[in-house]
């Protein structure tokens, strides 16, 4: 592999990073910590091997093909794509609300502002749709990679300033205590739901693969796509420990526990670590923390229309040079700013508790990821890739476990509520 060409083509894989490392590490690997110590780290280990097969399909498929997984899914059938829109729909309502809440207390509390969260958000949401209005997808490929670079240094800096506060006894791979979970079982799928991401961003990934082709004028090989994807995915992994040990060192060790409201959560994130570790610290997690989250809601705010964009597209017009080219249309746009409205709304009524809505929007993308991680597997072993690039027998075991484990789980979940 050719390392100018890897460079010229690295960044879906930070994009996938930016937007995977936000709630599921800030808020769920964070309370993770808190609540059990190093306990969940089986947990958070095997969602991150049992969800990468689903993952890596997207730039093997997209490499290999030149097509989208949407595009793939509707060569499975037009059911399979509709499926998907129902999905995305239903999902990017909640998802996008849940992480621009966040990102709105954040901001709130950093810099002492007085607005309503409907009002946040809704400036949040426009500031990032005119970035990516303004420089498209080039904006997005360049801003990320400076916000993961802050993200990283500041992360890595405080974690490593938490460990002498660690009580590593607390280390498991098992999460009974006798017959009875450690955890709540609703916050255990919260957690796996988004650890690393939703698989929903799946989808994402791919068309972002398009989108840096044609930014970049290089068309990237199967080998390169997944390498990219691999540094993004591991990044997210390593972070989502770095969050683990910080809950574990600043909270866990003092009894301390996270409030489920916005205000108080935010404040508690920032100020616990400034008195357990020292006011020195306070530069550090804030910058660790906004970078966190406007990374999320910048991703999160082109992946959604992107992805319906995209999908109805090619609904309507499968056979449409730009679709399978990876452009947008006007219609992105229009999604865009319709699902910022909505997101203002359900801001302007939001009553509950912010913790509660995160674990709502997560746990419902753990009961969807069965669904789509099989879209996936249909996709990426039909006839359209080529044999050398399908999965090996290996990949398929555990893309097949992965989907007995979520399926399994899932299913559980629901007759336990009924």
């Amino acid at each position: 592999m050719n390392s100018s060409h890897f460079w010229k083509y690295f960044g879906p894989g930070l994009l996938f990073a930016g937007a995977a490392i936000g709630v599921s590490h800030l808020v769920q690997s964070t309370r993770a910590g808190a609540m059990a110590g190093l306990a969940l780290s089986g947990v958070i280990v095997l969602a991150l091997v049992l969800k990468y097969p689903f993952f890596d399909f997207a730039p093997r498929y997209t490499a290999a093909t030149g097509l989208s997984l949407i595009e793939g899914y509707r060569r499975i059938g037009r059911w399979a794509l509709w499926l998907y829109v129902v999905l995305t729909t239903f999902s990017s309502v909640i998802v996008q609300a849940a992480v621009v809440l966040f990102t709105s207390y954040l901001i709130q509390f950093v810099f002492g502002l007085t607005l309503s969260l409907s009002i946040m958000g809704g400036l949040l949401c426009a500031t990032c749709g005119l970035l990516l209005w303004i420089g498209r997808f080039q904006i997005l490929d360049k801003s990320i990679k400076v916000i993961l670079f802050l993200l990283a240094c500041s992360t890595l800096a405080a974690a490593v300033a938490t460990v002498p506060q660690v009580d590593f006894s607390t280390f498991g791979l098992w999460i009974f205590d006798g017959a009875e979970l450690i955890v709540p079982l609703a916050f255990l799928l919260a957690l796996v739901g988004w650890m690393p991401a939703p698989i929903d961003l799946s989808v994402w990934s791919s068309l972002w693969t398009m989108a840096k082709d044609r930014a970049s004028g290089v068309k990237t090989d199967v080998a390169t796509a997944r390498l990219d994807f691999q540094i993004g995915y591991f990044g997210t992994g390593i972070l989502a420990f770095a969050f683990v040990i910080i809950g574990a060192g600043v909270m866990h060790s003092t009894g301390e526990a996270f409030s489920a409201q916005g205000t108080v959560f935010s404040t508690q994130l920032i100020e616990l670590y400034s008195v357990a570790l020292g006011e020195w610290i306070r530069p550090i997690v804030i910058v660790a923390v906004l970078t966190t989250m406007l990374s999320t809601s910048l991703t999160v705010i082109d992946g959604f229309p992107r992805a319906l964009d995209h999908a109805i597209r090619s609904l309507r017009f499968p056979d449409r040079q730009d679709q399978q080219q990876g452009q947008i249309g006007s219609l992105y746009w229009i999604i865009l700013v319709v699902l910022a409205m909505v997101t203002v709304l359900v801001l302007e009524l939001f009553i509950g508790n912010m913790t509660a809505m995160i674990d709502f929007a997560t746990i419902m993308s753990f009961l969807t990821a069965p669904i789509l991680g099989y879209l996936n597997l249909r996709a990426v072993c039909s006839n359209d890739v080529l044999p050398e690039h399908q999965p090996g027998r290996a990949m398929r075991i555990l893309s097949y476990s992965g989907l007995l484990f979520m399926g399994g789980i899932a299913i559980t979940y629901l007759v336990w509520q009924l």
